[in-house]
């Protein structure tokens, strides 16, 4: 392609760049997830409990750079830009010109990539680093050059210190090249060089992951209790089609041209293996995302091949694309108001596409993502506001517990009072690694859905215990979360939350 055609893809990415910032209602706020990643960039480490640490570097730069809004949903929306060029890269590699690569990108630029790279977390890199390992094995492929392996290993070392389901996509393509013609690359000392290499840069987080007991183990284990349980692999299946339905036709006919491809097949047997892979390990449906910007680019090649004489086809796909992504646009970014949108899902009946379904498998009024993006202002004010309605000894000698990160991420971040903010503890996910070793309390401010029952010992060591308000809005998933005051503790409250945080400390190495 020439400069004029990179221009038009590149012009695509900044589209991707800015889109997602003009269409969603500013009524939103975080989601439930951010204000936990946001909060890893304050505690920069090797690893946390839930994740690798490469999201929580960004997320410190975002912090140095003031932490608001925008500079938190600044690396989903350029890391999208940036897997548009690289899957224009791969469609270039595969033989496509400016028609292949325009259909590719329309694929990453609506779809379930719109709202994926518009939400902080490390699925957007996730995608990303495969896309670009796809890339690299597709350079290898056509020039031999052992330079490529390397930065294949650098990009898959990329993915780990993303998101550790990267492991599917390694076992995927190791298995793949076992049963290609590629196999002898098992023979070349580089690949053992450069897998020496991957080894040795992802050696800091295995070694913290040991240190901690294993706590991707532990996540694992907590996902499998709580959310993987209920997946079902026929909706698994379906789910597939349904998060990029606008291009499923590309990405299928890219799938076939692909396994009657003899140089390139192994792109195929490498997305096969991977969905089978997840799908057996129970994983979630969007896990697989990263492994479908490859089947767009062939898809798109595929178009251009079949197209070669017929150009009304290629206006027909593109118009197709356009015209089944825009009605999906208000499903993936939240460019309505709470109340409206209620209305609008009813009246479109998406609770029937199982797009209101949330993880105790309900329908609700709102998507689980959207209504995870509200309510959270809402109950960090009130918290803040009873807080300082204190006397000055009590609020000296209270701390704030709150049962999720989300309610202590939120806290944090919206917060004004630094002495408020320091005292907010969880024992949540990795907030655990950041409560004090030893607690010295006499009040404490509750945040969490439900009264705290029998089972709770440190709460029925308090004289006395008021509910102060709850979030009011009814379509956040916050809705009824309490704020309760926990007065006038005894000492066996104190050495019950102590030898308790210590016991759960002491399952990750502290």
């Amino acid at each position: 392609m020439n400069k004029k055609d990179w221009l038009i893809i590149a012009s695509l990415a900044a589209l991707k760049l800015v889109l997602p910032f003009l269409l969603q209602h500013p009524v939103y706020e975080l989601h439930r997830d951010e204000y936990l990643y946001f909060e890893q960039g304050r505690h920069l480490d090797f690893g946390f409990l839930e994740n690798p640490p490469l999201i929580g570097f960004m997320a410190s730069i975002s912090s140095l750079l003031g932490g608001s809004f925008f500079w938190i949903k600044f690396w989903p929306v350029l890391i999208g830009a940036m897997t548009i060029i690289v899957t224009a890269g791969v469609a270039r590699e595969l033989g496509g010109k400016l028609f292949a690569c325009i259909i590719a990108a329309l694929g990453i630029m609506f779809t379930a990539y719109m709202r994926i790279h518009f939400l902080f977390q490390p699925n957007a890199l996730e995608i990303f680093s495969w896309t670009l390992a796809g890339y690299f094995l597709l350079r290898y492929i056509n020039t031999h050059q052992n330079k490529y392996i390397y930065l294949l290993s650098m990009a898959l070392v990329l993915g780990w210190w993303s998101k550790y389901s990267v492991l599917f996509f390694i076992i995927a393509i190791l298995i793949s090249l076992l049963l290609s013609p590629y196999n002898k690359l098992f023979l070349k000392k580089h690949f053992w060089l450069a897998s020496l290499l991957g080894i040795v840069l992802i050696l800091p987080n295995v070694i913290w992951q040991y240190m901690h007991n294993w706590p991707l183990l532990h996540h694992m284990e907590e996902l499998r209790a709580t959310q993987l349980q209920y997946i079902n692999k026929s909706d698994f299946i379906k789910d597939q089609f349904l998060l990029l339905f606008p291009v499923v036709f590309v990405w299928l006919g890219g799938l076939v041209w692909l396994l009657f491809q003899h140089k390139y097949r192994i792109i195929a047997i490498i997305y096969l293996f991977t969905v089978l892979l997840i799908m057996l390990g129970s994983g979630k449906a969007y896990y697989t995302l990263g492994a479908y910007p490859m089947l767009l680019a062939a898809g798109g090649v595929w178009l251009q091949r079949i197209s070669m004489e017929r150009i009304w086809l290629r206006w027909f796909a593109v118009a197709l694309i356009l015209f089944l992504s825009i009605p999906f646009i208000p499903v993936l970014l939240p460019m309505q108001p709470p109340q409206k949108m209620a209305v609008s899902n009813k009246k479109f009946k998406l609770d029937q596409l199982g797009l209101l379904k949330w993880e105790d498998l309900q329908n609700h009024p709102l998507q689980q993502d959207f209504a995870d993006m509200i309510g959270w202002r809402e109950l960090a004010g009130k918290a803040e506001t009873f807080f300082h309605s204190l006397p000055d000894t009590a609020r000296r000698n209270t701390i704030v517990y709150c049962r999720n990160y989300g309610q202590a991420g939120a806290l944090k971040y919206y917060a004004s009072d630094p002495d408020f903010k320091r005292k907010v503890i969880c024992d949540n996910g990795t907030f655990l690694l950041w409560i004090p070793d030893h607690l010295q309390f006499k009040h404490l401010l509750f945040i969490g859905h439900n009264m705290p029952g029998n089972k709770d010992a440190v709460f029925q060591h308090f004289q006395r215990v008021t509910i102060i308000d709850s979030v009011s809005n009814h379509l956040s998933r916050q809705y009824g979360d309490k704020v309760i005051f926990f007065q006038n503790a005894s000492d066996s409250a104190r050495q019950l939350a102590n030898t308790g945080i210590k016991e759960v400390k002491a399952e990750f190495g502290q």
